[in-house]
């Protein structure tokens, strides 16, 4: 059923499908902070504080201020769902990106008219407000305003003429006026946007908003994976083995993502920054994958918004910050990247990769590796650094056996508990650059730390030394199918 998956409706009817996935609520919702503060507990998971946990993906049908529009919710919020979307199996996801960004299919572009313009609101419209037209959440009371979190951004460079697409924080400033945060130096479109600054143009923007999974996991490939250059919607058109399909932006000469339910059009203005919380006036942003409400940024570029057009009774797709949909959306293509890195250098050893949910998909990795030989005793340790190589916001990484479950933390912590010495087994790198997101990454919590965004990375080797495997066997037992005695249990 997975190949039949093109779009956000289509994903929605295969989670529909899948008993347990997906629920619906004709119940009134508030947008400010009650419809995060719902979906919290019915399946946010991630970091979120608890009580939270991984649930099913939920629809509000009925979204206070937004006749019409509905609201979706958790789609990637687990990882059994993000497979099926993707017509994998979930241990084999970050294997199944790799080839895909190893196989690219680019972009089309579809002439004439396309499903993401059924309706079209312009901004010289008297009445146009994207308060109103986008039903855009905040995630809690302390957020700087309504944020986008879904926006695939979709830009090209002034100079090489090559696109990308990129998922930023967008918050809805004013009727037609959307701050995008960009984090300096780590995503494609930022770069484009510096260089039109450079040249003194408005660089052409459109945020599609409500798209193919695939595009959303996509998206989220960072170099060296994916370089300047590089269009990860390529990765969505391997991962369907057709390519994407784009349309013509009715305002702004950029192309937008055809089958999206909303597309926002409009021009990244140079030379002005704007104050994240100006309206609000909260301090704060909004909460970020670690699981702490970011500070206000007063480096917020601004897009004038020249258009908003929709599909009809339009599906608006969000997502809470720290929640198990972001670990998906970058912990998978960070497993991808690390395991494409390593399996060049020291084929075969790597057996799997997992951006576990405790990292928020970014700070931790699980390696599990296998020793094939006695020369191969040292090489896991290699393999660890080749994984902050090959993405250099990891903090944290945790090597096993190849008998441990990479994707199972209580046993990863098991051989950490059994098979590690903190004397021997800790290896540290420190005053490496990671993320600013991270509180810890401070002078103020080491004196080591002389900047904030540096950090002790850090490598926990949970392997058996080769010549000592055999005092490590795990207790073996009966390997049966437990069908016969618990498919008629009561």
């Amino acid at each position: 059923m997975a190949d039949k998956v093109n779009d956000l409706r289509s994903a929605l009817a295969l989670l529909k499908s899948m008993p347990g996935q997906l629920i619906e609520t004709d119940v009134e919702v508030e947008p400010m902070a009650e419809l995060s503060g719902v979906y919290r507990h019915v399946g946010a998971g991630g970091t979120v504080m608890r009580p939270t946990k991984e649930g099913p993906a939920m629809i509000f049908n009925n979204v206070k201020g937004h006749p019409g529009a509905r609201v979706a919710i958790g789609v990637l919020a687990s990882r059994k769902r993000v497979a099926a979307l993707l017509g994998g199996r979930p241990e084999d996801l970050g294997k199944m990106l790799w080839h895909s960004v190893d196989n690219p299919i680019p972009p089309v572009l579809k002439e004439g008219s396309a499903p993401c313009q059924e309706v079209v609101h312009r901004a010289e419209d008297p009445d146009f407000d994207l308060y109103k037209l986008v039903p855009a959440p905040t995630n809690t009371p302390d957020d700087a305003g309504p944020y986008i979190t879904l926006g695939m951004c979709y830009a090209t460079h002034p100079d090489t003429g090559r696109s990308d697409v990129t998922i930023h924080r967008l918050c809805i400033q004013g009727k037609d006026e959307l701050s995008i945060f960009f984090t300096p130096g780590a995503r494609h479109i930022g770069a484009m946007a510096e260089r039109a600054e450079q040249m003194g143009q408005r660089l052409p923007i459109s945020i599609s908003i409500g798209v193919d999974p695939a595009i959303e996991i996509g998206s989220c490939f960072e170099p060296p994976t994916t370089p300047l250059g590089y269009d990860e919607l390529a990765v969505a058109g391997a991962l369907r083995n057709e390519p994407v399909e784009l349309c013509r932006c009715l305002t702004v000469n950029e192309k937008a993502i055809a089958n999206a339910e909303y597309v926002i059009e409009g021009e990244v203005v140079p030379h002005v920054r704007v104050q994240e919380d100006q309206n609000s006036h909260t301090g704060y942003a909004m909460p970020e994958f670690p699981g702490y409400t970011g500070p206000a940024s007063d480096q917020c570029w601004l897009i004038k918004v020249t258009a908003v057009t929709h599909r009809k009774n339009p599906i608006m797709q969000t997502c809470i910050g720290p929640s198990e949909e972001h670990v998906s959306m970058a912990g998978i293509p960070t497993e991808a990247s690390i395991y494409g890195m390593i399996e060049k250098a020291m084929p075969g050893r790597l057996q799997n990769v997992y951006c576990a949910s405790p990292g928020g998909g970014k700070y931790m990795a699980v390696l599990q590796f296998k020793k094939l030989s006695p020369s191969d005793e040292g090489r896991q340790r290699q393999a660890a650094l080749l994984a902050f190589s090959a993405f250099s916001e990891l903090k944290h990484v945790f090597i096993v056996d190849e008998d441990v479950d990479c994707f199972d933390i209580n046993d990863v912590l098991w051989a950490m508990n059994t098979r590690f010495q903190g004397d021997a087994d800790i290896i540290t790198i420190p005053g490496v650059r990671c993320h600013p997101l991270d509180p810890s990454n401070d002078p103020s919590c080491s004196p080591g730390i002389r900047d904030h965004g540096i950090a002790c990375k850090t490598i926990f080797d949970c392997t058996v030394p080769y010549d000592q495997k055999e005092r490590f066997v795990r207790a073996r037992f009966m390997d049966v199918d437990p069908e016969r005695w618990t498919k008629d249990a009561r």
